[in-house]
This record gives structure tokens, sequence and C-alpha cells, in this order.
């Protein structure tokens, strides 16, 4: 079966890529994968935009075939296009300061000093994304080939201040 857009059922189904809750009666994206579990398929549900910067191919093959109420098929388009272009996109999970200084950059593997920005990585396995990892703020241009992550970013790190906002995007456009 095809990649799907549907309006959430019941509002209980949460978010593959941001892990929040899916509300009733929200256009939702489902993408079809064989069921690990037993024979045949079954659905994995995002909102839009994350299935954009999580699963851009399977977002991308369904968009033709979109509801006319999807009134942000372009920018979907675009931001699935981009994320796609750049295979390490997809691992962004958001970003925080770090609690304390013993992790370790994915890409330098120097330690990443407490309370400074570190940017949280992900990997996707059987249906799930899965804790990878963190880079340096400062890192992000050589790991991420100079791609700009800001809106993924600040998509999957909802949290935060406008503060922490204004100083989260200032320090990716500075690295």
């Amino acid at each position: 079966m095809p990649h799907v857009f549907e309006h959430a059922a019941s509002g209980r189904a949460k978010c593959r890529g941001c892990a929040q809750r899916i509300e009733r009666g929200v256009l939702r994206f489902g993408e079809r994968v064989p069921n690990p579990y037993a024979e045949g398929e079954t659905t994995l549900w995002y909102h839009p935009l994350c299935a954009a910067y999580k699963r851009p191919e399977a977002l991308l093959e369904a968009l033709p075939a979109a509801p006319p109420e999807l009134t942000d098929a372009g920018g979907l388009e675009h931001s699935a296009r981009s994320t796609s272009a750049h295979p390490r996109l997809v691992r962004i999970h958001g970003a925080e300061r770090a609690p304390t200084g013993q992790a370790k950059c994915r890409h330098c593997h120097e330690p990443i000093a407490k309370a400074s920005w570190r940017i949280r990585l992900v990997h996707y396995e059987e249906g799930r994304f899965a804790p990878s990892g963190f880079l340096h703020l400062g890192c992000q241009s050589a790991h991420f080939e100079g791609a700009d992550i800001v809106p993924a970013l600040l998509h999957f790190t909802a949290e935060l201040s406008d503060a922490d906002r204004r100083e989260l995007i200032h320090n990716c456009r500075e690295s």
C-alpha cells in the first residue's frame, strides 16, 4: 500500500519524529512499512513537517497524492528535498544545553562542556529513532557539510524560550 495523508481519527497516535501527540482531526502523514512482528504492513504516523525532516523520501513519494487541505505542500516539498540532499540531516533531533561535561562530540570526539549548546542526534532503525549521541554546535558545519540546519533544529527544539531560540540561531549562524 502507498504512503498516506489522512486526518487523525482519535488523537492517540504519537508522531514518530517528535514523539508529540497528533491531535484528533489534524492531517497526518502515514509511512507504510513492513510489519516486523507479523505478516503485512504497518503505518508509522508523523506530523507532515516532521516527516519532511525525518523521512523525506517517503513524504516526497506521497506528496503528489496529497489531499487539497494540505496547505503547505510546497514548503513540505522544499524541506523534504533539502533534507534528502544531505543524508545526515535526518539525524537531527534538536538542541539542548549539555547537563554535564561527560558527552563527547560525534564529529571531533572532544568532550562537550557543561551548559554549552549541543545538537542531539538519532538514527532510524526498524521503525524507531534511537539516540545516537551529540555534536558541538561548532562542529555542525563540518558534520552536515555546510547545510542549513536551523529550521530542523528549531522544529525539534520547540521547548526553548524566545531568548534561547535567538541565541541558538545566532550561534548556528556564527559556526
